[in-house]
């Protein structure tokens, strides 16, 4: 448990074999009482074999879903094991775990917590066109959940009961709907947001992909995904 609720980690991971047994390895090391769950999205390493070796318990999908789909089958996992909180942590270590009570502390009066990387704490930045999808998105989220967002993309986040009952039987497998439209979902049907915040940390293993014209498609996605969702009810 932490902070007297029943905890569950879930970590999305495709092809993660590099990191995710240090991953594990430092959640179980700093929150005992909690459960862990890799969710394999596909993967072709041995992301499956390594997390279950390093004490998580593993759900391999037979193919790559995304990070949306994951974390579906996490929630209904949660659900169905009746957790009283479901945190997501990504599987390539730039999530610290000691944040963790930090975000399930904020659950007694809100529904969704953010672990935020540009709110004050540590010195993660981005630049260029993905700079200004996430500005440009947090402005507007921040208007539909009625409290001020810095990191709607952020995938360090705590969800307690009531929303895992939701998120078990809706939850988007779209590009950045797993983010943006989750939130705007969340914020319209009444739950509380709020965002604590966090130091990002640089990645255990693997290479991220950023390339200018990688950056002006995620921009460029970004509104249509917003779009989409402000669309949809």
């Amino acid at each position: 448990m932490v902070n007297g609720k029943r905890t569950l980690i879930i970590i999305p991971a495709l092809n993660e074999s590099g990191s995710i047994a240090d991953v594990v390895g430092e959640i179980r090391g700093e929150l005992p009482g909690v459960d862990v769950l890799v969710v394999d999205d596909g993967s072709t390493d041995r992301t499956a074999a390594v997390a279950a070796a390093a004490g998580a318990q593993v759900a391999k999908l037979p193919y790559n879903l995304g990070v949306g789909g994951a974390m579906r089958l996490g929630y209904r996992y949660a659900r169905d094991h009746n957790y009283d909180v479901a945190i997501q942590i990504d599987a390539d270590g730039q999530h610290d775990p000691r944040y963790v009570p930090k975000l399930v502390d904020l659950l007694d009066d809100n529904d969704l917590v953010i672990g935020a990387r540009f709110a004050g704490e540590g010195d993660y930045t981005v630049r260029g066109p993905r700079r200004w999808a996430m500005v440009m998105l947090s402005a507007v989220l921040s208007r539909v959940a009625h409290t001020k967002l810095t990191d709607t993309t952020s995938g360090f986040r705590a969800a307690n009961r009531r929303v895992i009952e939701m998120f078990a039987t809706w939850y988007p497998a779209e590009y950045l709907g797993d983010t943006v439209e989750t939130l705007v979902h969340t914020a319209r049907r009444g739950y509380r947001i709020r965002q604590v915040p966090v130091a990002m940390r640089k990645r255990m293993a693997g290479t991220p992909s950023h390339s200018p014209a990688r950056a002006m498609i995620y921009l460029g996605r970004a509104f249509a995904v917003l779009t989409l969702a402000l669309i949809r009810r």
